[in-house]
């Protein structure tokens, strides 16, 4: 009998005390600090397993008569046991393992256990043994499993049931991306449809391009959550059902005219779902790759129109500084006018003096006379002083 629970670090931390508990209530008080365990419970194997985000929880009786499929094998130890299992239990199975040569009393019986309609039989190991299940719950809870042995060998017989149960636990390992999928795809549509009608406006710059960046952002987020949130359960669901198809294969199952086999089960349920939640990602993966090529195209159209703004901002800053340039040079004639207007005016007070002192000196003619000489003057002294300011 084994049980699979979900579990995360709080509900970890809970198992392996429940399970501490569950040995000293019957005497045994190794240790459960790490992940593996096996005991002895009475005339029961226990083995309890502590996996990334499930514990696995295994009985095992070695009763060779009055084999059934049920818990009553077990007596009141499972009972106690699961009455406050920690975790969520996404599965619970009972596995008989008989032989071919059993009395025919004792293998119809269990046989019995099955739902006809359902049934599942196939030969596994090359034909050395026989498995038998309808993959239902039954009334106690447990799904069942019946392995008739054809003439295994050595360690082939526990091999094979590891197998088996390692098959069903990956397999609804990987199940449970599906509800994921399905909870969120409503919003993933949608999310695309919001993507689509921005991706027109920006093809027909229907609409202002910061109102397009601020939608395609809060829609990159929204995104990005949704990734976030599935992501994990999504890669998990990949991983498990890879490690489902790695022990069907491992199997070496061989079909039983008129049933239907554990590979044909597992296809119907698994293959399904499994390639639900990799449509669901490859969705994601793809709208985050078309808002990153939107985005990227509105940037583009945003950041040239940017540059055209700049570009004709330099212009007109161009035009002003030639204006600046003209005027400025405009002001350096009149400039020109004006200092040689004064140092003019200075001479003729020197002239003046000097008539005084010779009378015969024409003072007037001379600061007529002194008028080109001194406007060349200054202009020769405006240009160097101009060289000089624009090599520095």
């Amino acid at each position: 009998m084994q049980v699979l629970t979900l579990v995360g670090e709080q509900a970890a931390e809970e198992s392996r005390a429940h399970v501490q508990a569950l040995c000293e209530r019957h005497g045994t008080g190794a240790s459960t600090a790490g992940k593996y365990f096996v005991c002895k419970l009475g005339s029961l194997d226990f083995v309890w397993e502590q996996h990334t985000e499930v514990a696995n929880y295994t009985f095992i009786c070695h009763e060779n008569s009055d084999i059934t499929l049920g818990v009553e094998p077990f007596g009141n130890c499972a009972r106690e046991w699961m009455e406050d299992l920690p975790g969520r239990i996404i599965r619970a199975t009972q596995i008989a393992l008989v032989s071919e040569n059993a009395p025919a009393e004792t293998a119809d019986a269990i046989r019995a256990s099955f739902s006809a309609q359902d049934v599942v039989v196939c030969d596994v190991v090359e034909g050395r043994a026989r498995v038998w299940s309808d993959f239902r719950l039954h009334d106690d809870g447990f799904g069942r499993l019946l392995v008739v042995d054809k003439g295994l060998q050595g360690c082939e017989a526990a091999q094979l049931v590891q197998r088996l149960q390692e098959l069903g636990n990956y397999r609804n390992m990987a199940l449970l991306g599906l509800p994921v999928a399905q909870r969120l795809t409503p919003h993933v549509t949608e999310l695309e449809k919001r993507l689509a009608v921005l991706t027109a406006d920006v093809a027909e710059r229907m609409s202002q391009d910061d109102r397009l960046l601020d939608e395609l952002g809060s829609l990159s987020a929204q995104l990005a959550q949704l990734m976030a949130e599935s992501q994990y359960r999504m890669s998990a669901t990949r991983a498990y059902a890879q490690l489902s198809s790695d022990r069907l294969q491992s199997l070496k199952i061989v079909a039983v005219p008129g049933h239907q086999t554990l590979a044909d089960f597992t296809e119907r349920r698994l293959t399904p779902a499994a390639r639900t939640c990799a449509s669901f990602s490859q969705r994601l993966e793809d709208m985050s790759q078309r808002v990153a090529w939107t985005s990227s195209l509105l940037r583009t159209r945003v950041d040239t129109a940017l540059a055209k703004q700049n570009r004709d901002l330099l212009d007109s800053m161009n035009r002003r500084t030639h204006a600046q340039l003209r005027l400025q040079q405009t002001v350096e004639g009149l400039s020109v006018v004006a200092i040689s207007y004064y140092l003019v005016g200075l001479l003729g007070h020197l002239f003046k003096a000097v008539a005084r002192a010779a009378p015969g000196f024409q003072y007037e003619v001379a600061a007529g006379w002194s008028v080109p000489f001194v406007a060349a003057l200054v202009m020769l002294v405006m240009r160097r002083v101009r060289k000089n300011f624009h090599a520095d």
